[in-house]
């Protein structure tokens, strides 16, 4: 039996850039939708709109889904349809910001049959709009967790 397709809404946002952001996801499967979002302490828009992509795919329960992401970053979705991730990965990642999302990424990315769509951010689309306002929401919160990933990143760049 085909399982039905999933389209996944994603949206990262941070106040300040570094700054608190958070991310939110909307997800949709036949008659089920499922919302997920978090945030960090200090962290940048761009990591953010990444993971909102990686959390909604690690939230899919079966491998070799057909996947539609519709997502406001062209950071995210130019780094795919333009074939940025297949060169940077060529190379290495030599002098790539993000590379532990990106790595991340790649591992749920390839379990599934993924289009990315780009759709323009704070123009009335109603899962985008929800999924920003899930982002906002969740890095306005208190005692928001350390980006584990962006201070270690920040941190090699000192030495």
């Amino acid at each position: 039996m085909a399982r039905p397709p999933i389209f996944l809404y994603t949206d990262g946002a941070a106040s300040g850039n570094p700054g608190p952001g958070g991310y939110g996801v909307v997800l949709k499967c036949a008659d089920k939708v499922k919302e997920k979002s978090g945030g960090f302490a200090l962290t940048t828009n761009n990591r953010m709109e990444l993971l909102a992509v990686i959390i909604g795919l690690e939230s899919i329960l079966w491998e070799n889904a057909d996947v539609e992401i519709y997502s406001d970053s062209t950071y995210v979705v130019k780094a795919i349809n333009e074939g940025w991730l297949s060169n940077w990965e060529k190379k290495g990642f030599k002098k790539v910001k993000n590379v532990d999302l990106w790595m991340r990424f790649l591992e749920v990315y390839r379990k599934h049959n993924v289009n990315f769509h780009w759709i323009k951010g704070h123009a009335g689309h109603p899962e985008n709009e929800r999924c920003d306002t899930l982002a906002v929401a969740a890095y306005g919160k208190t005692g928001l967790p350390a980006d584990e990933g962006y201070t270690a990143e920040e941190n090699s760049l000192l030495l």
